[in-house]
């Protein structure tokens, strides 16, 4: 299964997903996934892990990610607490076209 395939069961069944972007060991609850100029693309809300700049602080509201797909390694879904924030529902730039999001 390619790594949109597997966001994508991941947001219809409300799961989380662990994978490693950039280096990065990530922790996250994916919450939509589409393209943006053509480029598969998700937004995710991570609660652990690390990122760029640092440790992640669980239920912080900067907590959002847009990552492209393709960048996306060892990408795998886990059952496990869903994770998000209340600012979820902000408009994003991150993709043009919403294949799936989740349901609130």
């Amino acid at each position: 299964m390619s790594n949109y395939d597997l966001i994508k069961q991941a947001i219809l069944e409300k799961k989380q997903i662990i994978a490693s972007y950039n280096g990065y060991y990530r922790e996250m609850c994916p919450h939509a996934i589409g393209t943006k100029k053509g480029r598969e693309q998700a937004i995710f809300y991570q609660f652990g892990g690390d990122s760029s700049s640092g440790p992640v602080s669980p239920g912080d509201k900067s907590n959002w990610r847009c990552i492209p797909v393709a960048g996306l390694d060892q990408v795998m879904i886990r059952d496990g607490e869903w994770h998000t924030a209340d600012n979820h529902s902000t408009p994003s730039t991150c993709i043009d076209f919403i294949d799936v999001q989740v349901k609130f």
